[in-house]
């Protein structure tokens, strides 16, 4: 078992799905943990069952993230989960969508790290974990905003972590398939047969099923663990083996 205690750790994007189970492993493990959202009622309930705080968090603007790093202080494990989506090809794709999806999924992981990173230069100490997805190793058809916003987090990622590899600092990203989380729930309704859009979502991996938040949560509570000590600039593809014939 993988122990955080005395920890502190910020989980963005974690009012549901895979930042709430992350939410819950670290505390779990002993960590003291800030849950970040901007969805305040499921952030402050996932803050109560973690025994935790909610922290309302726009990533995407850079004066609240300044102001809650402020405010927090002291930061040993920052997990940048937020992120949004968008289906669409190129052609279908405008530059408003383009930049919307830039702003959470790219300037908010540069936000909210440039806030915590100086207090992390100065200690020598800290662990950053980026959200990233399949989607950004592979390409996905209909995705193509979504894609670019991803690829780029996997390169922010590892850039960082050889930029501050001599600083006590590790960053690394997780790069999941298709999870069952609320967000998806809420997508498969739109379809006309949400069961059949359900089956062939899942047909996409090659183990015949979407992956689950707790099984993401576990590798981020390793990542975040020190027994990860010599893992740094790694992006962690889980995706129940959907890239595997790419």
């Amino acid at each position: 078992m993988f122990r955080l205690d005395g920890k502190r750790a910020l989980v963005t994007g974690a009012a549901s799905g895979i930042g709430a189970s992350i939410a819950e492993s670290f505390a779990k493990a002993g960590a003291t943990v800030w849950v970040a959202d901007l969805d305040e009622k499921n952030g402050a309930a996932v803050a109560g069952t973690v025994g935790g705080e909610f922290v309302r968090l726009d990533v995407s603007q850079e004066s609240e993230c300044q102001a809650v790093a402020q405010r927090l202080g002291r930061l040993d494990i920052l997990v940048n989960n937020a992120g949004i989506g968008h289906v669409g090809t190129l052609a279908t794709t405008t530059g408003a969508d383009l930049d919307r999806l830039y702003a959470v999924n790219v300037r908010g992981v540069f936000n909210v790290t440039k806030a915590f990173l100086p207090d992390m230069l100065a200690r020598r100490q800290g662990n950053i974990i980026n959200l990233a997805s399949i989607g950004g190793v592979v390409g996905v058809r209909d995705r193509l905003a979504y894609c670019t916003s991803k690829f780029a987090v996997v390169g922010l990622t590892k850039a960082m972590a050889l930029d501050h590899a001599r600083d006590g600092i590790r960053v690394n990203c997780i790069c999941p398939g298709r999870v069952e989380t609320p967000f998806v729930s809420a997508r498969l309704k739109e379809y006309p047969d949400p069961k059949q859009a359900y089956a062939e979502m899942a047909a996409t991996q090659a183990l015949g099923r979407m992956g689950r938040p707790e099984e993401i949560a576990a590798a981020a509570l390793y990542l975040a663990s020190d027994e990860s000590a010599f893992v740094t600039g790694t992006a962690f593809v889980i995706d129940g083996g959907f890239s595997a014939g790419k």
